[in-house]
């Protein structure tokens, strides 16, 4: 008797494919230099200009630990994408800032990004696609009740 299909198996298998693709894509379109990480964290930093964004909040946002987030803040400065800055109300923090370099390589990767998007739920009605969101979401409500995670 065949296992039946379990849900972090599907996630896992369709992020894999996802990222391999957008790989390939951003090879062809010359930003493979780009990981897929460094891609959301520009986006990220892209969408919330204009507000001061540390460290924390992209541990929070793309839920993951403090160490990664290092290692990788620190390969997207050394590249050039983003700098640090301090801010005058804290000494300790240093906000993360988009550098020119970062914000062309966000608009060159974000028509790349949307032409994917587009792709990927070709075919697909909006309201099953409500659907999949919802149960995202609530896949994602389940999984922080878990973990003890009651904050957004």
């Amino acid at each position: 008797m065949c296992q039946k299909r379990k849900i972090g198996h599907e996630l896992r298998t369709l992020d894999n494919m996802m990222s391999r693709n957008l790989m390939a894509i951003a090879r062809e379109r010359g930003v493979d230099e780009l990981t897929a990480m460094h891609g959301w964290i520009l986006g990220y930093l892209c969408r919330n200009e204009g507000k001061d964004i540390f460290q924390k909040d992209i541990e929070a946002e793309f839920k993951i630990g403090r160490s990664t987030v290092t290692n990788i803040l620190k390969l997207m400065e050394k590249k050039g994408y983003i700098k640090r800055e301090s801010v005058p109300y804290d000494a300790r923090l240093k906000k993360l800032v988009l550098t020119d370099t970062g914000r062309k390589l966000h608009a060159k990767t974000r028509s790349m990004i949307d032409d994917l998007e587009d792709r990927t739920v070709a075919g697909i009605p909006e309201d099953e696609l409500e659907t999949f969101y919802r149960v995202i979401d609530q896949i994602k409500s389940n999984i922080k009740i878990m973990i003890g995670e009651t904050s957004c």
